[in-house]
């Protein structure tokens, strides 16, 4: 076991405590950690949660951003604004962990990983955030091994609501956003849009000689609409859609060497949702079915040719009936069956389309139940029929226990994840048609202590994860033989495990009204477990072993807010032998919010403020210093 004596950290709390108003969520409500809204005191997992007031207060403008001051998590990004953005929750892979809309997935069939791209997720009109951590494929299925990203967007007001908000900066960006809500008899609507653009920088590092910049340009939608037929009986539809453009740099001939290119990637993706909910037996027994689709469409060209140089099309349809019964005081069971249709197809320079399809059945059971006063426990199952690879079972149990008035509250958990395998790793045509699920086993543990009333509130959790039949590339040498034929280029194996382990701490002091001091510090150590690998016990690539995060935010008594925000990441490495070492850096920003009235607040931001040269990936360049002011509208 690594030395424990370094901190770390999983707020099992919100990161921060709405403000009083009946249009926002409730901080202390978590939808994620069960299927449906659970207070978090009946949570045992690790969650965190980054509420309306909180993403307002750090102005950034993509989701990114605000993960990777999360405990637990980190990111990797190709470049700037609409680079590939990869987030890395406890060491895990990115395609490890399962992304979602209003709680409806939005990975991509059509990647070699199966994963979701958090590089065209702009916050928009998103309200919150839940970032639950730990595997938790019992009621998230596949991919759910790292953890859950869950991104609400803005929800139907009973009364006639408009938020909009406008930022212009560095580099010639500019932002707009918009949302409209209300209700008019029945029917309750949350309905926005967005644009954003920017000049970019070079993805290709202008350090390293990058000097054209890559721009970036975004449109955005979202819906939330819900029809009361009675009662006990309703009817949901939502939506989200974004179209992303962006320049991208390459590897182009004769030499072959990450330089400038004038290429150009197009991303759409569109999410939606529409179901029937009903109660029934007083309430006691709810009952939701819906059917969600994801479908993501990707185009790379060129200007000099009129055929795309990529194309590929992912596309999710999934059906399922979720029940949620109140057994007893203290007692609910969450139970549900699900059917998921994956298709994908690609083809590169006009060539010939590669594509293929997947069935996965799902039925998964959850009971939450409180046996004693401070006392709850969850315990779940899920079996999965994948129609290419068989069967697979995961399980999952928690605890969480509040120590009566002594503001002591400790939190456990097991669980077990699985991944199927892609699509892409199945059916292309360096597939593999006999793929196994990467399979994980893991368990944390932890305590929070509040102290002064309530104003100081300490975090601690400690993790270990271990995951086995990882898919990775292999080469195949001649003669090509078992699943080796007709693979003269390679393919994929069930040949690699890894273990993840580390601490994670956290501290919320609020030491006068209007002074909110956040911090926290995360120990990783991820490393390839793979018996007889030339790699065997060296970190995994892109993974830092420690980073942190502090956040001071002071409210004047006229009004004024002011913030700052550190972020320190330490050295990781860019390839599996550790040959390559990424240096570890610093990130400060500082930040200010001046309401005008009732309806008006006008903000600024500096990014960066020391001009940081940093790589999350190798050759890949991130923004320097950034400026931007901006205004928000409330009616």
């Amino acid at each position: 076991m690594r030395t424990i004596a370094l901190i770390a950290a999983t707020l099992a709390a919100p990161l921060h405590a709405a403000e009083a108003d009946p249009a926002l969520p409730d901080p202390t409500i978590v939808v994620t950690a069960n299927r449906t809204p659970t207070p978090l005191a009946r949570v045992g997992q690790s969650i965190s949660i980054i509420d309306l007031p909180e993403l307002e207060r750090r102005q950034s403008q993509t989701v990114a951003d605000v993960l990777r001051t999360i405990p637990g998590v980190t990111i990797a990004r190709n470049g700037g604004l609409g680079g590939v953005a990869s987030v890395f929750i406890r060491g895990a892979d990115s395609e490890q962990t399962v992304a979602l809309i209003d709680g409806v997935k939005l990975n991509d069939p059509s990647t070699p990983g199966g994963g979701f791209n958090f590089g065209n997720l702009m916050i928009g009109n998103i309200e919150r955030i839940e970032v639950l951590r730990g595997s938790q494929s019992v009621l998230w299925g596949s991919q759910a091994i790292a953890g859950v990203v869950n991104m609400i967007t803005r929800r139907p007001t009973e009364r006639l609501a408009v938020n909009a908000r406008g930022e212009v900066g560095y580099r010639g960006t500019a932002n707009l956003v918009a949302n409209v809500s209300g209700q008019a008899g029945p029917l309750s609507a949350s309905v926005g849009g967005g644009w954003l653009r920017s000049d970019g920088i070079s993805a290709f590092a202008e350090s390293r000689g990058g000097r054209e910049p890559d721009g970036y340009e975004n449109w955005g939608a979202n819906a939330n609409l819900t029809l009361a037929l009675g009662d006990d009986v309703s009817v949901d539809a939502r939506g989200w859609l974004s179209r992303g453009r962006v320049n991208q740099d390459g590897f182009p001939p004769p030499s072959f060497a990450f330089a400038d290119v004038n290429e150009t990637a197009v991303t759409r993706e569109i999410v939606g949702y529409t179901g029937i909910n009903a109660a029934l037996f007083g309430g006691r027994l709810r009952n939701r079915l819906g059917l969600a689709i994801t479908d993501t469409d990707r185009r790379n060209s060129v200007p000099t040719s009129s055929v795309p140089s990529f194309a590929g099309e992912g596309r999710n349809e999934r059906i399922e009936y979720q029940g949620i019964a109140a057994l007893a005081d203290g007692w609910e069971a969450t139970f549900g069956a699900e059917q998921e249709i994956s298709r994908f197809a690609t083809s590169s320079n006009g060539g010939a389309v590669t594509s293929g399809r997947a069935r996965l059945y799902s039925l998964y059971a959850n009971l939450v139940a409180s046996p004693a006063a401070g006392l709850t426990l969850t315990g779940g199952v899920r079996r999965d029929d994948h129609d290419r690879f068989g069967d697979a079972t995961s399980l999952a149990a928690s605890g969480v226990y509040t120590l009566g008035a002594s503001g002591t509250t400790l939190r456990a958990s097991y669980a077990e994840g699985f991944k199927a395998p892609s699509l892409f790793q199945l059916l292309s045509n360096f597939g593999n048609s006999l793929l196994r699920p990467e399979r994980a086993r893991g368990w944390d543990a932890g305590v929070t202590q509040a102290l002064a009333g309530g104003r100081l509130q300490l975090a601690a959790t400690w993790f270990q994860r271990d995951s086995r039949d990882l898919i990775i590339f292999i080469s195949c040498p001649q003669p090509l033989a078992g699943i080796c034929t007709g693979r003269p280029f390679g393919t994929y194996d069930n040949i690699a495990r890894a273990r993840a382990e580390g601490l994670e701490a956290a501290l919320t002091l609020k030491p006068v009204d209007g002074l909110t001091l956040q911090a926290s510090h995360t120990y990783v150590d991820s490393r390839n477990r793979t018996p007889g690998n030339a790699n065997l016990n060296r970190r995994l690539p892109r993974r830092p072993e420690h980073s942190s995060s502090l956040a001071v935010d002071y409210r004047w008594g006229f009004g004024l807010e002011t913030g700052v925000s550190l972020l320190n990441v330490g050295p990781s490495f860019e390839n599996a032998s550790n040959a390559t070492r990424l240096p570890g850096y610093t990130l400060v920003d500082v930040r200010a919010a001046l309401p005008v009235g009732k309806r008006l607040e006008l903000t600024a931001r500096i990014e960066n403020l020391f001009n940081a040269a940093y790589e999350t990936a190798l050759r890949f360049g991130q923004p320097g210093r950034a400026g931007y002011i901006g205004a928000r509208v409330r009616i």
